[in-house]
């Protein structure tokens, strides 16, 4: 951390760095309309484009503008990329990749692929990493990210391992994991050039479940850097993170299950999840499972629909009802005997280990006629048959722009929920009756291993999105009865009705304690009016 610590709750905020060159604000009409909406699909509009070099860059932005918009890929699926008015500040310049001996120091504007790659160069890998690896780190971190393995590695939070955030008054804190910890009666003090910030702590309790990204970070005795991890860009702008890594990288294969039901799907994945914790336990012949992915019918015909499946050369069985792609880590021994492996357990003359086990299963449940398991060392095959996963949101993210090209004033409805797995079947049918009992198409699909899953309505008409949007309420209420919360990974952004769900989750008293926090740091409300929660 910059500066000295007198207490451990308090930190110094130094200036920033750079060359002070001259920062341009964009207001070409044609660049603004190229980072007017976020995967959200709402239309917006930006005052400017600032695109920094360095921190002195981001501190004139910050300077130059009312209101700021910090933004990464614009990858959001919450309208918190959108700007509404404000000049929108990317960091895409800020793409240094730096590898330490137990983590690696990284821009904001890398994107999470070309980390991926870099670190795949010495034999390191970064578990948390969602679905859409296009994001950006500043922005995963940004939303507390999380992805399909959760199950093994948890969120993009506990792999923060420091950051680098500039404030709303231009002033920047380097802030390490553990050096700045909330003083007893819940509070911190940001020393800057403009005084010293007193920081309350929420004091609303956080729902126990493997993601949540609902509103700021809350926690007796936790530390500074965790309020600006899943804040969405509203406390501060994070210019740099430091990442943990495994080393060396888990090698990973995938397995290709056609389901005939849903609840056969399920009770599989209930099979995988004993065996992934008897791995983690300890056994050296377990199966590791790190994540299993999920496609109801409703996806599958999707998928059919728009020829995903032909593209990657799958053969999805005509009585197949769902799809669970399952990912599985190997030991070298187990990873280079893999395909001897196979074809001895499929004889049912293997020693046990891995691939023996999961096609035991795969025989129990009936499932090993139209399965396909995808080796490590077959990285193209892997990711062709992880594509189909990719393919459902990618068909409804076109249906949804078709419908708005048409002038049906159709918006997308999504739901993005987590319960415990032991409460998942019950959640399941929620979705489904909700949306049903509407008359509303609808395809599910997701995190299946850890309780997250991601119903969406394929509205057609304004009505269905008004009646969408009326179900989700309706069920946010049900998933926080089951123990779970309703806004798992994807953040708040500016959706309303996801702006209500944080309210219902927390109470009123809680959402007036966020707002003290954000006006401690921020007091002229000038980062990202009206994420989370709206402006006062």
């Amino acid at each position: 951390m910059s500066g000295t610590a007198t207490a451990n709750h308090r930190c110094v905020a130094r200036a920033p760095h750079g060359d002070a060159a001259r920062t341009e604000f964009v207001t070409d009409r044609d660049v603004l309309a190229g980072v007017a909406h976020d995967a959200a699909f709402v239309q917006g509009a930006a005052s400017a484009l600032v695109t920094p070099h360095d921190e002195t860059g981001v501190a004139a932005a910050l300077r130059g503008a009312a209101h700021v918009l910090p933004v990464g890929a614009q990858s959001s699926l919450t309208g918190g990329a959108t700007p509404m008015g404000e000049a929108v500040l990317s960091l895409a310049r800020f793409t240094r990749i730096d590898l330490l001996e137990n983590g690696v120091r990284v821009g904001a504007g890398v994107h999470l692929r070309d980390l991926q790659a870099a670190l795949a160069g010495a034999n390191r890998y970064f578990p948390p990493v969602p679905a859409y690896d296009g994001a950006q780190v500043g922005g995963a971190v940004s939303t507390n990210a999380a992805g399909p393995a959760t199950f093994k590695y948890g969120t993009v939070r506990g792999w923060v391992q420091a950051i680098t955030v500039m404030l709303a008054g231009g002033d920047v804190l380097d802030l390490e994991r553990g050096q700045c910890l909330a003083s007893q009666d819940g509070h911190f003090e940001v020393v800057t050039s403009r005084g010293t910030l007193h920081v309350p702590v929420p004091t609303y309790i956080m729902p126990n479940v493997a993601k949540c990204s609902a509103g700021y970070f809350a926690q007796p005795g936790m530390d500074l850097l965790d309020l600006f991890v899943g804040a969405e860009g509203t406390l501060g702008v994070i210019t740099e993170v430091t990442l943990g890594t495994v080393t060396p990288a888990p090698k990973v294969a995938v397995a290709f299950v056609p389901c005939r039901s849903e609840a056969q799907a399920f009770a599989l994945t209930r099979a995988l999840r004993e065996e992934a914790f008897l791995a983690r336990a300890g056994d050296e012949l377990g199966l590791d499972v790190s994540a299993v992915e999920y496609l109801d019918a409703r996806s599958l015909d999707l998928v059919r629909e728009d020829g995903a499946d032909r593209r990657v050369h799958v053969a999805l069985p005509p009585g197949a009802r769902a799809l669970l792609l399952v990912q599985f880590e190997l030991h070298d021994k187990h990873a280079t005997q893999m395909n001897d492996d196979l074809a001895n357990a499929l004889l049912g003359e293997a020693d046990d280990g891995p691939v023996a086990r999961l096609v035991r299963l795969l025989v129990r449940f009936d499932l090993v006629d139209h399965a396909e398991i995808a080796p490590p060392d077959d990285a193209r095959r892997r990711m062709a048959l992880l594509a189909l996963r990719e393919a459902v949101p990618d068909a409804v993210n076109t249906r949804v722009c078709r419908a708005q090209l048409e002038g049906r004033g159709v918006a997308k409805v999504g739901v993005d929920m987590i319960v415990p797995f032991e409460r998942l079947e019950e959640a399941t049918n929620a979705y489904r009756s909700a949306f049903e009992s509407r008359g509303l198409d609808h395809a599910i699909w997701g995190h299946l291993s850890d309780g997250n899953l991601h119903p969406n309505v394929l509205a057609r008409t304004p009505g269905e999105v008004e009646a969408a949007r009326n179900a989700v309420l309706v069920l946010g209420e049900v998933i926080m009865a089951l123990g779970g919360c309703p806004l798992a990974e994807h953040g708040v952004g500016r959706n309303l009705t996801k702006q209500e769900l944080l309210r219902r989750m927390y109470g009123d008293a809680a959402i007036y304690q966020m707002r003290l926090v954000k006006r401690a740091l921020d007091p002229d409300g000038k980062l990202a009016p009206g994420n989370i929660f709206t402006q006062t």
